[in-house]
């Protein structure tokens, strides 16, 4: 059974979602496998220009899954080193940082430890205002992984990042907008609603700058404004040798909106 599903709700955009409701879309080996498979085979793609990941039930994803933690803690008691298999744990499920095109987290419900990681990784967010949300780590005993302890001082800052991870404390979906984890903060049943509006807004731009434009955030915080400036110059040399250019550029002096095909 897989635990990802998939879906086309508008042309270029895919929905993907956890489909482990009965179990708050727990986050499993067999999970991470499943959502990194079905982003590999969308990579293949050239018609995705943007996916909207969510999770079925109530929560979009409760963390990371009970029985495996206590499995790897036995493990490692055991004298097993748990260190080679956390990391590739983590490499599935960030998959969604790795894919070429945007990934926006329509945060429907709760998003406890490993689940609030992946959904702040993605490029934007949106959470339901009542959803609790925490990087819960330390209150089960273990140092935070899925890369929250680089993502969070990222979003909000070095003070309320250790603050958020040295208490494990939930806080609400309105929060963590405030904080600037999330783009909105809405009611529950318009977080899907408008990440696949976002999701729709980005498939009708030029899909090329857009695929650029996920690595030059990636790599600005790392990167010399000298360094940020040469990417921007060859990402847009690479672009006016496109179809699209030219598109676009009509499409500004007739005053209507472009029709990019990617070409």
């Amino acid at each position: 059974m897989t635990l990802v599903q998939l879906a086309e709700p508008d042309p270029g955009v895919v929905l993907v979602t956890f489909t482990d409701p009965d179990r708050r879309n727990a986050m499993t080996a067999e999970m991470g496998a499943d959502l990194a498979a079905a982003l590999a085979g969308l990579t293949g793609r050239d018609d995705v220009r943007a996916v909207v990941l969510t999770g079925a039930g109530s929560a979009f994803s409760g963390g990371g899954d009970l029985a495996l933690l206590a499995d790897k803690a036995a493990r490692a008691k055991a004298g097993e080193d748990q260190t080679a298999s956390m990391r590739e744990f983590y490499e599935v499920f960030l998959s969604v940082v790795r894919a070429p095109f945007p990934v926006l987290a329509a945060v429907n419900g709760h998003a406890i430890g490993a689940g609030a990681c992946v959904a702040v990784a993605c490029d934007l967010a949106v959470v339901a205002r009542g959803a609790k949300i925490g990087f819960n780590f330390v209150r089960l005993g273990i140092h935070p992984g899925m890369g929250g302890s680089w993502t969070l001082p990222r979003l909000v800052g070095p003070q309320r990042a250790a603050e958020l991870l040295y208490t494990g404390r939930l806080f609400t979906g309105v929060e963590a907008a405030d904080y600037g984890l999330a783009l909105e903060a809405l009611p529950t049943n318009d977080v899907l609603p408008r990440a696949l509006e976002l999701a729709a807004a980005i498939a009708r731009s030029a899909p090329q700058p857009v695929r650029q434009l996920k690595q030059s955030l990636a790599a600005a915080g790392s990167r010399t404004l000298a360094e940020q400036l040469d990417a921007e110059a060859a990402a847009q040399a690479a672009n006016y040798r496109t179809k699209d250019v030219d598109e676009g550029l009509l499409a500004a002096r007739e005053r209507r909106a472009p029709r990019f095909t990617g070409a």
